[in-house]
């Protein structure tokens, strides 16, 4: 079988006009193989034939059992072989390292889908260095991106902080940006939104339900799903922040607001062929104006005390005592101390003017005591003892029988 460098060496040879005789005697091919290569359009490739394996009447079975449950060849090989398999643990290997590379590429395998005006936008975090400040203290500069998926109409701000009510604050930036916001928003599984796989945060929830978008968030190891904000975030690496310098935090702000005015929601989009800022009025967004701005608020999870207080900043403050032992929600907003359960205020004070003050409402006080007074029905015991049976009594006579 010839090399493709050999094959390209006698056309060579043939055009610089050498005779079959003078190829095959550089080459050291025979004339045939000389003649055969000039008559073929292209170089032949060697398809090496297939060969019966030991291992293909149970090809079907290990896809289906390594797909489904990824076991190895250890694994699989005693049930291959109460099949009827007679081959080698190797065979098996090699098979099964054969499907690594086909699971690898239907893993990136992902279908592009464009979403209709309003309905979808796409948020994510991107880390942009540490960086130190005048003092020489060290600080994390974080990037909070959200595009639109229909416009790809595009916002960036930069923080030091991706703690819940910093991400909170950068949507209500990105909403007065855009005027509105899309039926849902789709993240990553950030804690910030999402605390396990079946659980979202709570406090997130909150904030999502008084502007009414949906939360929606990716499977887990499958970025893709939201590649339209994957893209964004190396498109302002790459076009704003690589190469630029700033001074501070709120000049890289104030450069970045430019850059989306001038150069990001201006530019010709490679997707859509139209500039995100001509795309952008057609956009059904939410009106912003309606609805009352959100009291952004840093809610903390306690759970109630049995003894009727919650503690919040050093301070104990009542609630209603049907609640205690469960999980409850306090912070500050609109300068009250508020005590949330799920989605219902249950207790509202005033701030402790004093640390290690105990701020009780009366009618907390009065229900806890009238609870507390309270004698728990303690049911019966499932057995009985009824004293029914007649006791055996022994007449007189018979020990005076006895005793003579």
């Amino acid at each position: 079988m010839l090399k493709l460098e050999e094959w390209m060496d006698i056309r060579t040879l043939r055009k610089e006009g050498h005779s079959i005789k003078a190829i095959a005697r550089q080459t050291g091919r025979s004339r045939n193989t000389v003649r055969r290569v000039l008559r073929e359009p292209g170089p032949t490739s060697f398809n090496q034939p297939q060969r019966p394996s030991r291992l293909d009447a149970f090809k079907s079975y290990l896809r289906g059992r390594w797909e489904s449950c990824g076991l190895s060849a250890v694994r699989l090989l005693p049930e291959i072989q109460a099949m009827g398999y007679t081959g080698s643990v190797v065979t098996l290997r090699r098979y099964l390292h054969s499907l690594k590379p086909e699971r690898g590429r239907l893993r990136k395998l992902t279908v592009r889908f464009e979403t209709p005006p309003g309905q979808q936008a796409q948020a994510d975090w991107a880390y942009g260095g540490r960086f130190p400040d005048p003092d020489g203290h060290i600080f994390p500069v974080y990037v909070f991106v959200m595009v639109l998926g229909f416009s790809r109409m595009l916002y960036i701000e930069f923080t030091s902080s991706m703690k819940l009510p910093v991400l909170i604050q950068c949507h209500l930036n990105a909403f007065a940006f855009f005027a509105g916001w899309t039926l849902e928003i789709l993240y990553d599984n950030m804690k910030q939104v999402r605390l396990s796989p079946t659980e979202l945060n709570p406090l997130f929830v909150d904030f999502a339900q008084h502007y009414g978008f949906a939360i929606k968030t990716h499977r887990i190891r499958r970025p893709r799903t939201k590649g339209k904000v994957e893209r964004m975030v190396h498109y302002v690496k790459d076009a704003f922040l690589n190469g630029s310098s700033f001074t501070d935090l709120a000049d890289l702000n104030t450069q970045a607001r430019s850059w989306l005015a001038h150069t990001a929601n201006t530019r010709l989009h490679a997707t859509t062929g139209q500039r995100p800022v001509d795309l952008w009025p057609q956009e059904k967004l939410t009106a912003i104006n309606p609805v009352p701005p959100y009291q952004l608020c840093q809610w903390m999870p306690r759970t109630a005390g049995f003894d009727g207080f919650v503690r919040f900043e050093k301070s104990r403050y009542s609630f209603p005592p049907e609640y205690a032992g469960q999980t409850v929600f306090i912070g500050h907003q609109q300068h009250k101390i508020v005590i949330r359960s799920q989605d219902m205020i249950v207790a509202e004070h005033a701030p402790a003017q004093k640390t290690g003050s105990t701020i009780a409402d009366p009618l907390h006080l009065a229900a806890l005591w009238k609870l507390s007074l309270q004698k728990p029905q303690v049911p019966p015991p499932r057995w009985q003892l009824t004293f029914d049976a007649q006791v055996q009594t022994t007449p007189l006579a018979t020990y005076q029988e006895a005793s003579k």
